[in-house]
């Protein structure tokens, strides 16, 4: 008997308490709050598959025949550039969908 071990996403494993809150008035936009912050969780991961798709086809792209200190120099900004763009891509998701 092989055991398989569910990884669920902290986000998820809470989602009792702010979906009990949307039906009360006051304290309904917990639940508003944390679905916007569901939905930005999801896109961000979409942007995530964006960017490393971007970041695959300017790396398969590069000729490393013609110049090989040219090539290092511009793999490693398009690394810079991937590393900024995943680090900001939370951000992006959030204000996208207003998420605080």
């Amino acid at each position: 008997m092989v055991r398989r071990r569910v990884l669920t996403l902290p986000y998820c494993s809470v989602s009792p308490i702010p979906f009990a809150t949307m039906t009360n008035r006051e304290w309904g936009q917990i639940g508003n709050n944390y679905l916007k912050g569901l939905f930005a969780l999801g896109f961000q991961g979409f942007l995530i598959m964006i960017c490393v798709g971007i970041y695959a086809v300017l790396v398969g792209e590069m000729v490393l025949a013609d110049n090989l200190h040219s090539a290092i120099f511009s793999l490693a900004a398009y690394t810079v550039i991937l590393c900024f763009s995943l680090f900001k891509s939370g951000a992006l998701a959030k204000s996208i969908f207003n998420a605080h």
